[in-house]
Formats: C-alpha cells, sequence, structure tokens
C-alpha cells in the first residue's frame, strides 16, 4: 500500500487521540496533568518515597524500597539507568568480595550476577584472593544492564522519569513538595522521603544544607576504543580511558565543558595516531563532585582500619584510590580489613526525612576515593531505600527507625549486613 500525505483535519484528529493515548499513559504511571503552560504540561505525581539519580545507588534505592512496600518514584535527568556503568562506560561494577568472601550482595549483586548469566559471561572465584584487587572485578554488558535495571524497577513496581530534574524543594507537613523539570514536563512530586542519589548531593545543596567539597577535584576519563571493535562485558573488550583534567560535575555548564574537552582530545588522539576509533561513551565519567556533611563523617582512618560503626547498614571494598594529573597509585587496605557504611553518614547532618546514597556519602576525601565505586554505591543504595520505606510507613525521619528493622529488610532482600553493631 502506498503512503499518502494526511489531510489538516486528519492529522489534527491524529494528534487530538494522540494526546488522549499520551495523557492516559501518564495518569496510567500516577501522574496527574493540571495545565499547560509556556508549552510544558503541568503534571502532579503522589509517592511514599522519591529516588532521585538513576545510578549504581539509585536504582538499587528505588527498586529496595518498592520492595519493601513503598509507592516509590524515580527520576533521572539521563536518558538509562546505571550512570557510571552505562552511559559512563565503567562496565566493571566491583568490588563484591574482599579477602575470600562475598560481603557486598542484595540487589545489586542480583542484577550483576542476572546479567553476566544472561550474557554467557563469567564471575569470579570469590574463595580465591586475588595477587590484585582488579582481578575480580565482574564484567558486565551495559547495553543488557540498563534493560534488566528497567524490567527490575517494573517489576517491583517503581515509577521512573527520564529527562526530569529538581528546580526546586519544599517541606509540607507531610514532606517534601519537590518542583522538577524536563522537556515539554513541569512536575510536583509530593512525597514522605526523599533519596538523593545524584552524585553530587544535589537536592541536598536544593535546600541549602551543608556539603563538602576540595578545590581541586580529581580528573574525570572518557571511555573509548581504537581499532578494536567493542566487545561488551568481556575482558578483551575493555575500553581505553583518557584522563579529563577539572572535569566537573557541579552543573550543566561543567559538564558540557568536561564533554566538549574529553572529546576534542580522543579526535587529536585519533588523527595523531591515525588509528580508527571504534567506540565513544556518550559523556565523561566524574570521579568527584560534592558530598554532604552528615550526621557521622566517614575519615580515611575509619575507612582504613575497618572501623565498625554502631550503626553499619553494609560493607564497602577498595583500596583508597586518588587520582592527580600523574595518575593513580591506589594504596590497597591491609589484610583483613573490611570498611563499613554507617547509616549517619547517609543522613545529612540537622536534617528530617532525606537520605544520600552513593558517591556524596558523608566522607573526607581519601575515605571517598575507595567508597565511591559501584559495588560500595549499590550496598549503599539499597541500604538507603529500607530506611526511607520503612520511615515512610512508620511516618518517622529514618534517624528515628529501628536499626534492626532496617538489617532485617535488607536481610531479606538479600543484603550482606555488618554482624558486629548489635542487630545479631
Amino acid at each position: 500500500m502506498k503512503e499518502r500525505a494526511m489531510g489538516r483535519r486528519e492529522l489534527l484528529r491524529f494528534s487530538a487521540a494522540g494526546a488522549v493515548l499520551a495523557t492516559a499513559a501518564g495518569a496510567s504511571q500516577g501522574d496527574t496533568p493540571e495545565s499547560e503552560r509556556a508549552g510544558a504540561e503541568t503534571v502532579t505525581t503522589n509517592a511514599d518515597v522519591l529516588v532521585v539519580g538513576g545510578g549504581a545507588a539509585g536504582t538499587m534505592a528505588a527498586i529496595q524500597s518498592a520492595r519493601a512496600g513503598a509507592d516509590t518514584f524515580l527520576v533521572e535527568r539521563g536518558t538509562q539507568l546505571g550512570g557510571t556503568t552505562t552511559t559512563g562506560g565503567v562496565a566493571f561494577p566491583g568490588l563484591f568480595d574482599a579477602w575470600g568472601r562475598q560481603i557486598i550482595a542484595g540487589i545489586g549483586w542480583e542484577l550483576v550476577r542476572e546479567c553476566v548469566e544472561l550474557d554467557g559471561g563469567a564471575l569470579p572465584d570469590f574463595s580465591k584472593v586475588p595477587e590484585h584487587h582488579w582481578m575480580n572485578q565482574v564484567r558486565v554488558n551495559p547495553f543488557l544492564y540498563a534493560l534488566l535495571a528497567e524490567e527490575k524497577c517494573a517489576q517491583a513496581g517503581v515509577r521512573i522519569a527520564y529527562y526530569e530534574f529538581p528546580q526546586s524543594v519544599r517541606e509540607t507537613a507531610e514532606g517534601w513538595m519537590v518542583e522538577c523539570a524536563g522537556f515539554g514536563t513541569r512536575r510536583r512530586v509530593f512525597c514522605r522521603q526523599i533519596i538523593d542519589c545524584t552524585g553530587g548531593a544535589e537536592v541536598v545543596g536544593l535546600l541549602n544544607l551543608p556539603r563538602l567539597r576540595e578545590a581541586e577535584t580529581q580528573p574525570g576519563s572518557m571511555l573509548f576504543m581504537l581499532d578494536t571493535p567493542d566487545d561488551p562485558g568481556r575482558p578483551a573488550g575493555a575500553l581505553e580511558s583518557l584522563y579529563v583534567h577539572g572535569a566537573d560535575s557541579t552543573n550543566s555548564r561543567t559538564v558540557t565543558e568536561a564533554n566538549l574537552a574529553g572529546r576534542k582530545s580522543i579526535l587529536e588522539k585519533v588523527r595523531r595516531e591515525k588509528r580508527r576509533l571504534t567506540h565513544l561513551q556518550p559523556e565523561a565519567g566524574f570521579r568527584e563532585s560534592f558530598r554532604i556533611d552528615g550526621e557521622t563523617l566517614v575519615t580515611v582512618d575509619d575507612y582504613t582500619s575497618g572501623r565498625m560503626f554502631d550503626d553499619a547498614v553494609c560493607y564497602a571494598f577498595y583500596p583508597v584510590d586518588l587520582h592527580t594529573r600523574g595518575g593513580v597509585t591506589p594504596k590497597p587496605l591491609r589484610q583483613g580489613i573490611v570498611p563499613t557504611v554507617p547509616l549517619r553518614a547517609l543522613i545529612p547532618k540537622r536534617s528530617r526525612n532525606i537520605l544520600v546514597a552513593g558517591r556524596c556519602v558523608s566522607s573526607d576525601r581519601l575515605a571517598n576515593s575507595g567508597l565511591r565505586v559501584q559495588a560500595s554505591c549499590m550496598a549503599m543504595g539499597q541500604a538507603a531505600g529500607a530506611a526511607a520505606a520503612l520511615a515512610a510507613r512508620e511516618n518517622t525521619t529514618p534517624l528515628n527507625v529501628p536499626l534492626e528493622e532496617i538489617g532485617k529488610t535488607l536481610r531479606m532482600h538479600g543484603a550482606i549486613v555488618p554482624p558486629d553493631n548489635g542487630r545479631g
């Protein structure tokens, strides 16, 4: 059948039908359209827990919150879940083990394991202590990972909004009202709890709560491949990286500058070396930004001594890994040392009804260089998701949720909780 041009009346009728379908689709996701302003439809979304940021921490926070029974809404300003694992291209989200045993499991490990199995890959033997920490990195197919992450969110009942980000946050009698914006969309989210998984504690910044950051930040990385076709999820297909010095993820302007600088450097390399560019990640990966000033601050001494915090909710494991202009020389932890992350490091100082998870955890710069890796962020995210869901259910703030209840919820969903903190 030949295609034909639509007449004006048909086009209007088709567009109107499309608008009805779009409105119905929005309503089925729990959105209530209100009006049109300046070409952008305003919708209202109600949730128990709002998760901002869909990276390693945010994805696990949202899934755990929803699995624990909370009505959960996830806002991500990008195009997919996974953050550094997918968009950034660092598709080796370790480390899940330390000194011959697995110390991080739960939802993050469930997703990684299923991704590797579906992709026909291989998992490391955690019972063997490797000569170098990177030998037990698990490599995942980032494209498959993003699809599986969305599937797990859907199965848990997590609603997702891509291309949107908070513009303002206001306290209400029952929690928060968060104004979000995306192209063609203005959204008001009314929620009881917020989990800030933005990497730079950007929601915390909107609330003018204190954040920490040094004048200098670690370089970012732009990942690419020359000559060899990319083979996702396989060691032979590991991407090359190029430092982007001064990379700053604070705002859209500095992220733009980092991306432009990274792409320019790769183009210069291609021309200089006369090689073929076969793969390029869409944006730079960032290692460092703002961290919260939390109820507890994890110091490098806490991290390298394996301090068992009274309110530890998960383990973390990675060398102290500070990148500079001269490169990086990881400082491995001493034999048997496994750091822990306390709940109070996920709670901004003197705040209520808001947590963070991921690399913006309350920590000094050196401790953060080890805490920021993806497996640890997954564990923090799941802990934050459990605490937020329980706080929403009990109509209280996360710091008042009994630690034994958080631990019980985490264990129900496969997480490994530090055993020496009075919770059995």
